[in-house]
Protein backbone atom coordinates (compact mmCIF):
# COMPACT_ATOMS: atom_id res chain seq x y z
CA UNK A 1 0.00 0.00 0.00
CA UNK A 2 2.70 2.50 1.04
CA UNK A 3 4.97 1.17 -1.70
CA UNK A 4 2.32 1.87 -4.37
CA UNK A 5 1.85 5.43 -3.08
CA UNK A 6 5.60 6.07 -3.20
CA UNK A 7 5.91 4.58 -6.67
CA UNK A 8 3.06 6.75 -7.91
CA UNK A 9 4.61 9.91 -6.44
CA UNK A 10 8.01 9.10 -7.95
CA UNK A 11 6.42 8.46 -11.34
CA UNK A 12 4.81 11.89 -11.14
CA UNK A 13 8.21 13.47 -10.58
CA UNK A 14 8.05 14.17 -6.86
CA UNK A 15 10.99 13.79 -4.47
CA UNK A 16 10.19 11.27 -1.74
CA UNK A 17 11.82 10.37 1.57
CA UNK A 18 10.75 7.36 3.61
CA UNK A 19 11.59 6.95 7.28
CA UNK A 20 10.36 3.51 8.28
CA UNK A 21 9.77 2.07 11.72
CA UNK A 22 10.16 -1.69 11.29
CA UNK A 23 8.67 -3.99 13.90
CA UNK A 24 11.18 -6.85 14.18
CA UNK A 25 8.49 -9.49 14.22
CA UNK A 26 7.22 -8.38 10.79
CA UNK A 27 10.55 -7.48 9.19
CA UNK A 28 10.89 -8.80 5.66
CA UNK A 29 13.44 -8.82 2.88
CA UNK A 30 12.97 -6.41 -0.01
CA UNK A 31 12.53 -7.95 -3.46
CA UNK A 32 14.34 -6.62 -6.52
CA UNK A 33 11.46 -4.33 -7.49
CA UNK A 34 11.37 -2.84 -4.00
CA UNK A 35 15.12 -2.28 -4.08
CA UNK A 36 14.83 -0.53 -7.45
CA UNK A 37 12.18 1.81 -6.01
CA UNK A 38 14.15 2.47 -2.81
CA UNK A 39 17.12 3.49 -4.94
CA UNK A 40 15.00 6.35 -6.31
CA UNK A 41 14.11 7.81 -2.91
CA UNK A 42 15.82 8.76 0.32
CA UNK A 43 15.25 5.82 2.64
CA UNK A 44 15.95 5.30 6.34
CA UNK A 45 14.79 2.33 8.42
CA UNK A 46 14.86 1.71 12.12
CA UNK A 47 14.11 -1.65 13.77
CA UNK A 48 12.05 -1.72 16.93
CA UNK A 49 11.12 -4.69 19.12
CA UNK A 50 7.34 -4.54 19.71
CA UNK A 51 7.10 -7.82 21.61
CA UNK A 52 5.28 -7.49 24.92
CA UNK A 53 5.85 -9.73 27.96
CA UNK A 54 3.13 -11.03 30.26
CA UNK A 55 4.52 -8.66 32.90
CA UNK A 56 4.13 -5.70 30.50
CA UNK A 57 0.51 -6.64 29.85
CA UNK A 58 -0.18 -6.96 33.59
CA UNK A 59 1.39 -3.58 34.36
CA UNK A 60 -0.57 -1.96 31.54
CA UNK A 61 -3.85 -2.95 33.22
CA UNK A 62 -3.21 -0.08 35.65
CA UNK A 63 -2.30 2.44 32.95
CA UNK A 64 -4.50 4.94 31.14
CA UNK A 65 -3.00 4.09 27.74
CA UNK A 66 -2.86 0.92 25.66
CA UNK A 67 0.37 -1.06 25.24
CA UNK A 68 -0.79 -1.66 21.66
CA UNK A 69 0.07 2.00 21.06
CA UNK A 70 2.85 2.61 23.60
CA UNK A 71 5.10 -0.21 22.38
CA UNK A 72 5.68 1.66 19.11
CA UNK A 73 7.33 4.65 20.79
CA UNK A 74 11.12 4.67 20.68
CA UNK A 75 13.18 7.69 21.75
CA UNK A 76 16.06 6.86 19.41
CA UNK A 77 13.72 6.63 16.43
CA UNK A 78 12.30 10.02 17.39
CA UNK A 79 15.83 11.46 17.38
CA UNK A 80 16.40 9.89 13.94
CA UNK A 81 13.25 11.60 12.69
CA UNK A 82 14.35 14.96 14.05
CA UNK A 83 17.75 14.65 12.35
CA UNK A 84 16.01 13.97 9.04
CA UNK A 85 13.71 16.97 9.51
CA UNK A 86 16.63 19.29 10.16
CA UNK A 87 18.36 18.19 6.95
CA UNK A 88 15.42 18.64 4.55
CA UNK A 89 12.62 21.16 4.09
CA UNK A 90 9.58 19.02 3.31
CA UNK A 91 6.31 20.26 1.82
CA UNK A 92 4.21 17.31 3.00
CA UNK A 93 4.88 14.73 5.71
CA UNK A 94 2.50 11.79 5.65
CA UNK A 95 1.96 9.56 8.69
CA UNK A 96 0.95 6.04 7.70
CA UNK A 97 -1.41 4.72 10.36
CA UNK A 98 -2.18 5.51 13.98
CA UNK A 99 0.92 3.94 15.50
CA UNK A 100 3.36 6.46 14.02
CA UNK A 101 1.17 9.34 15.18
CA UNK A 102 3.13 8.97 18.42
CA UNK A 103 5.74 11.15 16.74
CA UNK A 104 3.48 13.97 15.48
CA UNK A 105 4.45 16.41 18.24
CA UNK A 106 8.17 15.98 17.55
CA UNK A 107 7.63 16.43 13.81
CA UNK A 108 5.44 19.50 14.30
CA UNK A 109 8.11 21.15 16.47
CA UNK A 110 10.87 20.52 13.94
CA UNK A 111 9.21 21.08 10.56
CA UNK A 112 7.04 23.64 8.79
CA UNK A 113 5.62 20.97 6.47
CA UNK A 114 1.92 20.22 6.26
CA UNK A 115 1.17 17.01 8.16
CA UNK A 116 -1.16 14.44 6.59
CA UNK A 117 -2.53 11.47 8.51
CA UNK A 118 -3.23 8.45 6.28
CA UNK A 119 -5.83 6.57 8.30
CA UNK A 120 -5.66 2.83 7.62
CA UNK A 121 -8.41 1.89 10.08
CA UNK A 122 -10.42 3.51 12.84
CA UNK A 123 -8.47 1.45 15.36
CA UNK A 124 -10.85 1.57 18.30
CA UNK A 125 -13.63 0.12 16.14
CA UNK A 126 -11.54 -3.00 15.58
CA UNK A 127 -11.25 -3.60 19.31
CA UNK A 128 -14.90 -2.78 19.95
CA UNK A 129 -16.01 -5.25 17.28
CA UNK A 130 -13.63 -7.90 18.62
CA UNK A 131 -15.16 -7.41 22.08
CA UNK A 132 -18.66 -7.90 20.68
CA UNK A 133 -17.66 -11.32 19.29
CA UNK A 134 -16.43 -12.61 22.66
CA UNK A 135 -18.59 -14.56 25.11
CA UNK A 136 -15.93 -14.91 27.81
CA UNK A 137 -16.63 -12.04 30.29
CA UNK A 138 -12.94 -11.41 31.04
CA UNK A 139 -11.91 -11.28 27.37
CA UNK A 140 -14.89 -9.06 26.53
CA UNK A 141 -14.03 -6.66 29.36
CA UNK A 142 -10.33 -6.65 28.46
CA UNK A 143 -11.00 -5.82 24.79
CA UNK A 144 -13.52 -3.12 25.71
CA UNK A 145 -10.92 -1.54 28.00
CA UNK A 146 -8.38 -1.35 25.16
CA UNK A 147 -11.02 -0.05 22.75
CA UNK A 148 -11.81 2.79 25.15
CA UNK A 149 -8.14 3.65 25.68
CA UNK A 150 -7.37 3.58 21.97
CA UNK A 151 -10.42 5.72 21.19
CA UNK A 152 -9.29 8.30 23.74
CA UNK A 153 -5.87 8.35 22.09
CA UNK A 154 -7.34 8.64 18.59
CA UNK A 155 -9.55 11.56 19.63
CA UNK A 156 -6.50 13.33 21.07
CA UNK A 157 -4.48 12.88 17.88
CA UNK A 158 -6.91 13.56 15.02
CA UNK A 159 -6.86 17.35 15.01
CA UNK A 160 -3.08 17.56 15.47
CA UNK A 161 -2.66 17.11 11.70
CA UNK A 162 -3.40 19.49 8.84
CA UNK A 163 -5.56 16.97 6.97
CA UNK A 164 -6.56 13.31 6.98
CA UNK A 165 -6.75 10.90 4.04
CA UNK A 166 -9.10 7.93 4.47
CA UNK A 167 -9.91 4.95 2.26
CA UNK A 168 -13.67 4.89 2.76
CA UNK A 169 -16.64 7.18 3.12
CA UNK A 170 -17.62 5.23 6.25
CA UNK A 171 -14.33 6.20 7.90
CA UNK A 172 -14.85 9.86 6.97
CA UNK A 173 -18.31 9.81 8.55
CA UNK A 174 -16.87 8.28 11.72
CA UNK A 175 -14.17 10.94 11.97
CA UNK A 176 -16.74 13.71 11.53
CA UNK A 177 -18.80 12.17 14.33
CA UNK A 178 -15.64 12.25 16.47
CA UNK A 179 -15.43 16.01 16.01
CA UNK A 180 -12.64 16.17 13.42
CA UNK A 181 -12.27 19.79 12.27
CA UNK A 182 -9.53 19.45 9.65
CA UNK A 183 -10.05 18.53 5.95
CA UNK A 184 -10.74 14.85 5.23
CA UNK A 185 -10.17 13.37 1.77
CA UNK A 186 -11.55 9.99 0.65
CA UNK A 187 -8.91 8.29 -1.50
CA UNK A 188 -9.44 4.57 -2.25
CA UNK A 189 -6.68 2.01 -2.02
CA UNK A 190 -4.54 1.98 -5.17
CA UNK A 191 -2.53 -0.93 -6.58
CA UNK A 192 -0.20 -1.34 -9.55
CA UNK A 193 -2.49 -3.22 -11.93
CA UNK A 194 0.41 -4.23 -14.19
CA UNK A 195 1.42 -6.72 -11.49
CA UNK A 196 -1.91 -8.50 -11.51
CA UNK A 197 -2.21 -10.57 -14.67
CA UNK A 198 -4.27 -13.75 -14.12
CA UNK A 199 -3.35 -16.95 -15.92
CA UNK A 200 -6.35 -19.28 -15.79
CA UNK A 201 -4.35 -22.19 -17.18
CA UNK A 202 -2.70 -22.34 -13.73
CA UNK A 203 -5.91 -21.91 -11.71
CA UNK A 204 -7.47 -24.86 -9.88
CA UNK A 205 -11.26 -24.93 -10.15
CA UNK A 206 -13.01 -25.35 -7.88
CA UNK A 207 -10.75 -24.33 -5.03
CA UNK A 208 -11.49 -22.25 -1.97
CA UNK A 209 -8.85 -20.11 -0.27
CA UNK A 210 -8.01 -17.51 2.34
CA UNK A 211 -4.94 -15.27 2.12
CA UNK A 212 -4.01 -12.84 4.88
CA UNK A 213 -1.76 -12.22 7.84
CA UNK A 214 -3.03 -13.81 11.04
CA UNK A 215 -1.06 -11.50 13.30
CA UNK A 216 -3.97 -9.10 12.69
CA UNK A 217 -6.64 -10.18 15.18
CA UNK A 218 -9.70 -9.65 12.95
CA UNK A 219 -8.20 -11.95 10.29
CA UNK A 220 -7.38 -14.63 12.86
CA UNK A 221 -10.81 -14.41 14.45
CA UNK A 222 -12.60 -14.58 11.09
CA UNK A 223 -10.75 -17.55 9.64
CA UNK A 224 -11.01 -19.43 12.95
CA UNK A 225 -14.78 -18.89 12.89
CA UNK A 226 -14.92 -20.18 9.33
CA UNK A 227 -12.85 -23.30 10.02
CA UNK A 228 -14.83 -24.15 13.15
CA UNK A 229 -18.13 -23.84 11.29
CA UNK A 230 -17.19 -25.40 7.94
CA UNK A 231 -14.61 -28.08 8.70
CA UNK A 232 -17.23 -30.84 8.64
CA UNK A 233 -18.95 -29.50 5.49
CA UNK A 234 -15.59 -29.39 3.69
CA UNK A 235 -14.40 -32.81 4.81
CA UNK A 236 -17.55 -34.91 5.15
CA UNK A 237 -20.42 -32.84 3.74
CA UNK A 238 -21.64 -31.47 0.42
CA UNK A 239 -18.99 -28.77 -0.10
CA UNK A 240 -16.77 -30.79 -2.42
CA UNK A 241 -13.89 -28.36 -2.63
CA UNK A 242 -10.33 -28.14 -1.30
CA UNK A 243 -9.68 -25.26 1.11
CA UNK A 244 -6.30 -23.55 1.38
CA UNK A 245 -5.23 -21.16 4.15
CA UNK A 246 -2.12 -19.06 3.52
CA UNK A 247 -0.55 -16.10 5.25
CA UNK A 248 1.93 -14.91 7.83
CA UNK A 249 1.96 -15.76 11.53
CA UNK A 250 -0.57 -18.61 11.49
CA UNK A 251 -0.71 -20.01 15.06
CA UNK A 252 0.38 -23.63 15.52
CA UNK A 253 -3.07 -24.56 16.83
CA UNK A 254 -4.43 -24.06 13.30
CA UNK A 255 -2.63 -27.25 12.29
CA UNK A 256 -5.44 -29.09 14.07
CA UNK A 257 -7.82 -27.95 11.31
CA UNK A 258 -5.73 -29.58 8.57
CA UNK A 259 -7.28 -32.61 6.89
CA UNK A 260 -5.23 -34.60 4.39
CA UNK A 261 -6.29 -33.78 0.82
CA UNK A 262 -9.13 -31.46 1.90
CA UNK A 263 -8.00 -28.62 4.19
CA UNK A 264 -4.48 -27.26 3.77
CA UNK A 265 -2.93 -24.90 6.35
CA UNK A 266 -0.03 -23.69 4.22
CA UNK A 267 1.30 -20.78 6.26
CA UNK A 268 3.49 -18.21 4.58
CA UNK A 269 3.86 -18.67 0.82
CA UNK A 270 6.91 -17.74 -1.25
CA UNK A 271 4.91 -15.81 -3.84
CA UNK A 272 1.52 -14.41 -2.78
CA UNK A 273 0.53 -13.49 -6.34
CA UNK A 274 1.33 -16.97 -7.61
CA UNK A 275 -0.78 -18.45 -4.82
CA UNK A 276 -3.58 -15.99 -5.57
CA UNK A 277 -3.52 -16.97 -9.25
CA UNK A 278 -3.56 -20.70 -8.51
CA UNK A 279 -6.90 -20.68 -6.63
CA UNK A 280 -10.37 -19.65 -7.79
CA UNK A 281 -12.77 -18.71 -4.95
CA UNK A 282 -11.59 -16.31 -2.25
CA UNK A 283 -13.28 -16.01 1.13
CA UNK A 284 -13.06 -13.00 3.46
CA UNK A 285 -14.98 -13.98 6.65
CA UNK A 286 -14.20 -10.73 8.46
CA UNK A 287 -16.32 -10.24 11.58
CA UNK A 288 -14.55 -7.18 12.98
CA UNK A 289 -12.16 -4.51 11.77
CA UNK A 290 -12.67 -1.64 9.37
CA UNK A 291 -11.14 0.29 6.49
CA UNK A 292 -10.40 -1.27 3.13
CA UNK A 293 -8.84 -4.72 2.78
CA UNK A 294 -5.76 -4.79 0.56
CA UNK A 295 -6.14 -8.50 -0.13
CA UNK A 296 -9.71 -8.05 -1.43
CA UNK A 297 -8.59 -5.41 -3.93
CA UNK A 298 -5.69 -7.65 -4.99
CA UNK A 299 -8.07 -10.59 -5.37
CA UNK A 300 -10.39 -8.48 -7.50
CA UNK A 301 -7.46 -7.45 -9.68
CA UNK A 302 -6.64 -11.14 -10.19
CA UNK A 303 -10.26 -11.80 -11.26
CA UNK A 304 -11.07 -13.93 -8.23
CA UNK A 305 -14.65 -14.73 -7.31
CA UNK A 306 -14.78 -13.26 -3.79
CA UNK A 307 -17.20 -14.16 -1.00
CA UNK A 308 -16.97 -11.58 1.78
CA UNK A 309 -18.90 -10.27 4.73
CA UNK A 310 -20.30 -6.76 4.30
CA UNK A 311 -17.73 -5.58 6.82
CA UNK A 312 -14.87 -7.18 4.88
CA UNK A 313 -15.95 -5.41 1.69
CA UNK A 314 -16.32 -2.03 3.41
CA UNK A 315 -15.31 0.89 1.21
CA UNK A 316 -15.49 -1.03 -2.08
CA UNK A 317 -18.21 -0.04 -4.55
CA UNK A 318 -19.33 -3.62 -5.08
CA UNK A 319 -22.69 -4.81 -6.34
CA UNK A 320 -23.65 -8.04 -4.64
CA UNK A 321 -23.90 -10.81 -7.22
CA UNK A 322 -22.16 -8.73 -9.91
CA UNK A 323 -18.53 -8.18 -8.86
CA UNK A 324 -18.57 -9.81 -5.42
CA UNK A 325 -20.74 -12.09 -3.30
CA UNK A 326 -21.78 -11.02 0.20
CA UNK A 327 -22.34 -13.53 3.01
CA UNK A 328 -22.85 -12.42 6.61
CA UNK A 329 -23.61 -15.66 8.41
CA UNK A 330 -22.97 -19.39 8.20
CA UNK A 331 -25.98 -20.17 5.99
CA UNK A 332 -25.15 -17.39 3.51
CA UNK A 333 -21.53 -18.53 3.25
CA UNK A 334 -22.68 -22.12 2.70
CA UNK A 335 -25.08 -21.13 -0.09
CA UNK A 336 -22.53 -18.87 -1.81
CA UNK A 337 -19.79 -21.53 -1.73
CA UNK A 338 -22.21 -24.18 -2.99
CA UNK A 339 -23.23 -21.97 -5.91
CA UNK A 340 -19.65 -21.07 -6.82
CA UNK A 341 -18.17 -24.56 -6.82
CA UNK A 342 -21.01 -25.75 -9.08
CA UNK A 343 -20.69 -23.00 -11.73
CA UNK A 344 -17.27 -22.07 -13.11
CA UNK A 345 -18.66 -19.59 -15.65
CA UNK A 346 -20.53 -17.75 -12.92
CA UNK A 347 -17.28 -17.43 -10.93
CA UNK A 348 -15.37 -16.17 -13.96
CA UNK A 349 -18.03 -13.55 -14.68
CA UNK A 350 -17.90 -12.27 -11.07
CA UNK A 351 -14.10 -12.15 -11.31
CA UNK A 352 -14.09 -10.31 -14.65
CA UNK A 353 -16.48 -7.69 -13.27
CA UNK A 354 -14.28 -7.36 -10.19
CA UNK A 355 -11.24 -6.65 -12.37
CA UNK A 356 -13.16 -3.94 -14.25
CA UNK A 357 -14.01 -2.31 -10.92
CA UNK A 358 -10.36 -2.24 -9.82
CA UNK A 359 -9.36 -0.69 -13.14
CA UNK A 360 -11.98 2.03 -12.68
CA UNK A 361 -11.38 2.85 -9.01
CA UNK A 362 -8.16 1.29 -7.67
CA UNK A 363 -5.50 2.03 -10.29
CA UNK A 364 -2.57 3.38 -8.25
CA UNK A 365 -1.69 5.90 -10.96
CA UNK A 366 -5.15 7.47 -10.84
CA UNK A 367 -5.34 7.36 -7.04
CA UNK A 368 -1.94 9.02 -6.67
CA UNK A 369 -2.93 11.88 -8.99
CA UNK A 370 -5.95 12.48 -6.74
CA UNK A 371 -3.74 12.29 -3.66
CA UNK A 372 -1.45 15.00 -5.03
CA UNK A 373 -4.48 17.18 -5.76
CA UNK A 374 -5.53 16.67 -2.14
CA UNK A 375 -2.03 17.75 -1.02
CA UNK A 376 -2.40 20.93 -3.07
CA UNK A 377 -5.62 21.87 -1.31
CA UNK A 378 -3.81 21.55 2.03
CA UNK A 379 -0.78 23.54 0.86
Amino acid sequence: MVCNTIRGLVNLGHEVSLVALNAKKSHHEHNEEDKELLAKIKYRAYDIDTNVSVFDVAVNLFSKTSFNIDRYYDAEFERLLIRELKQTDFDIIQFEGLLVSLYVNAVRKNSKAKLIYRLHNVENQIWERLALQKTDPFKKSYLKMHAKRIKNYELQQLNKFDAIAVFTGQDKSTLLEYGTKIPIGVLPLGINLDHYQPDFSKTEFPSLFFLGSLDWLPNREGIEWFLENFKRDLTEGDLRVKFYVAGNDIPERFDDFEVMGKIFIQGEVDDALEFLNSKSIMIVPLLSGGGMRVKIVEGMAMQKCIISTTLGAEGINFVNGVNMLIANDQDEFYDAIKQCIADEEFCKTIGLNARKLTEAEHDANKVTVNLVEFYKTVL
